[in-house]
């Protein structure tokens, strides 16, 4: 009798899915790849704008404080008495007048909450405050 050349095999009752998952998770990969490549190369035709410049005025005010404790209002400098006739007028011309403040490191804290507390009393709500980025 003639034997089979398969008879000395033992049958396998389980699939070896390491090899599937392995492709699985390339797949996957791959996907994410090229979804975001898409979706930031878009391109697109952008308008183009004249020379001119925009007479329309910047519409949130800067107050900088320096480390001497010198105030600015944009870049003009400003004492707190005069910064807060200035603010009234802008207020006056928009409720909704966005302000930031940019304070030195090195300025005395008592500074910064004068000015805090002087946009408080003329009801200035929106408010920033400007740091920069801590680098690592």
């Amino acid at each position: 009798m003639r034997r089979s050349i398969y008879s000395d095999h033992d049958s396998y009752d389980e699939i070896n899915v390491t090899s599937m998952l392995d492709l699985a998770w390339v797949l996957l990969v791959v996907f994410m790849i090229a979804v975001t490549a898409s979706v930031q190369g878009i391109k697109v035709n952008l308008p183009k704008a004249g020379n001119t410049p925009s007479l329309a005025k910047p519409h949130t005010k800067a107050i900088s404080i320096m480390a001497d404790g010198t105030f600015y209002l944009d870049a003009y400098p400003v004492t707190l008495e005069l910064l807060e006739t200035t603010l009234r007028q802008y207020k006056a011309a928009d409720p909704e007048l966005p302000v930031i403040v940019k304070g030195d490191a090195a300025v005395q804290y008592d500074s910064v909450i004068a000015v805090l507390d002087l946009l408080q009393r003329l009801e200035i709500h929106q408010l920033g405050l400007v740091t920069s980025r801590l680098v690592k």
